[in-house]
């Protein structure tokens, strides 16, 4: 099973099994703010050392318990700064809150997925969790380059993108923002496509390991990934 019981997530998933992935090197989540010390304690005995935290400093609210004195904490923003031409076109056209944006993304800032792939690189030894506000799409673009480094097929990437839109519904029920599926559906196709359309367009632009060597990753780290993310 690829879903994790952690108290307080409901969006906890290992991406181990998608093509050669391992199990237990990579966990997607929405932010951990309201794991209980159970959860934490269950995320601690998975074997998580390392959260990579995808959003800005000070974004969300505070965690409600304290996290694992030995858990390291990296900040790897992987949206541009909200005063940058990208981010005032985007948040207008879909609050950077679709795929859609995912293509201009990796064509101009791909230093921040870079970024990001050389902090797991760097990680201290254990499982490392991946994380933005609901786990949706600033972790959906991460996790569709980690994917696709291993390996995954398409579909199985975009069926794992496509399941936090069912696992994160209650949250977004409890907020009271309407249906996200329905929603993104309906920015995507007011721009002439689909949503799976649109990540496999995003995907067929990661050539790996071609586009993380070009945008400033070394060797030894590109080797460091992947010995702590493959199989094989």
């Amino acid at each position: 099973m690829r879903d994790l019981q952690w108290d307080g997530s409901i969006n906890a998933r290992d991406l181990g099994g998608l093509g050669s992935m391992r199990t237990g090197a990579i966990v997607r989540m929405e932010a951990p703010t309201r794991l209980s010390a159970d959860g934490w304690a269950a995320a601690w005995a998975y074997g998580i050392r390392t959260i990579v935290d995808l959003r800005h400093v000070n974004e969300g609210p505070p965690d409600q318990v304290p996290r694992p004195a030995g858990m390291t904490v990296v900040q790897v923003p992987q949206d541009p700064a909200t005063d940058t031409p990208f981010y005032k076109h985007w948040s207008q056209l879909d609050s950077l809150a679709s795929p859609l944006y995912f293509p201009a993304l990796l064509a101009e800032y791909p230093e921040v997925v870079v970024a990001a792939a050389r902090a797991i690189a760097n990680a201290a030894p254990g499982g490392v969790v991946i994380h933005c506000a609901s786990g949706k799409d600033r972790t959906g673009l991460l996790s569709l380059a980690l994917l696709t480094l291993a390996g995954a097929d398409a579909q199985e990437i975009i069926a794992d993108y496509l399941l936090t839109y069912e696992r994160m519904k209650p949250r977004f029920d409890e907020l009271g923002v309407r249906d996200q599926l329905t929603a993104v559906t309906e920015i995507v196709a007011a721009h002439g496509t689909t949503v799976q359309a649109s990540l496999a367009s995003t995907i067929d632009l990661l050539a790996m390991p071609a586009f993380l060597l070009n945008n400033g990753l070394c060797e030894k780290e590109l080797h460091a990934l992947r010995a702590r993310l493959l199989t094989a």
